[in-house]
């Protein structure tokens, strides 16, 4: 796919997800930028398999993950290897699982069979990177979820998209040098410089109303 067919069809996605959660669509030259950066990373020759969102609350990063996802599973692509009539079942497409930062934590804690499973998801959206304690107490041993299935990605070269409000230089104090220095070779960083929009569509409600 070409990176300007890329872009028209995130942004029919990211229109979609907005107006799902009854909110307005507002384009402006933040909302395009971040649609060509992210157009390019997924269409682009290049050793990256990864995307962060970062920047501050409310600026639209969960709306393009969401939309991404939306996107990933109305294409239904193919496997490698696998013919186009290799029928219709979903284990022959790329999935596209979304989880927050602080479920991560709570499955590792409560099921390591299903946090493996999900270190091993074809596509992952993390949510909300950094919100969640760095390091967790189980049976008396400190485990550190995140950075564990980050690492697991990694190793794996598995595709993955996670949003942030920290800095990268937060999440590097955050995690450590080894996990930065992997997210930097893995991932091509998108950042949100616009302000939150959830104010102006609450203004908007608010006048409606």
């Amino acid at each position: 796919m070409l990176e300007e067919q890329a872009y028209e069809y995130l942004l029919a996605a990211y229109i979609m997800e907005v107006q799902i959660r009854y909110r307005r669509f507002i384009y402006n030259g933040f909302v395009e930028e971040q649609l060509k950066q992210v157009a390019n990373c997924l269409t682009a020759n290049t050793a990256k398999f990864g995307i962060v969102l970062c920047g501050g609350c409310g600026n639209g990063k969960t709306t393009m993950l969401k939309a991404l996802q939306n996107l990933v599973r109305r294409l239904e692509i193919l496997k490698p290897n696998l013919s186009p009539n290799a029928g219709h079942s979903s284990d022959n497409y790329y999935s596209f699982t979304i989880v927050n930062a602080m479920q991560i934590v709570q499955i590792r804690k409560t099921d390591y069979n299903k946090f493996c499973k999900l270190a091993e998801a074809d596509i992952l959206g993390i949510d909300d990177i950094g919100t969640e304690p760095a390091e967790v107490q189980d049976y008396g041993n400190f485990i550190y979820p995140i950075k564990e299935l980050l690492a697991m990605r990694y190793d794996a070269q598995l595709f993955t998209v996670f949003t942030t409000n920290l800095e990268p230089k937060e999440i590097r104090q955050r995690y450590g040098d080894r996990i930065a220095d992997r997210l930097n070779e893995m991932m091509t960083k998108v950042v949100y410089r616009n302000l939150t929009y959830r104010t102006e569509n609450a203004q908007m409600a608010d006048s409606q109303g």
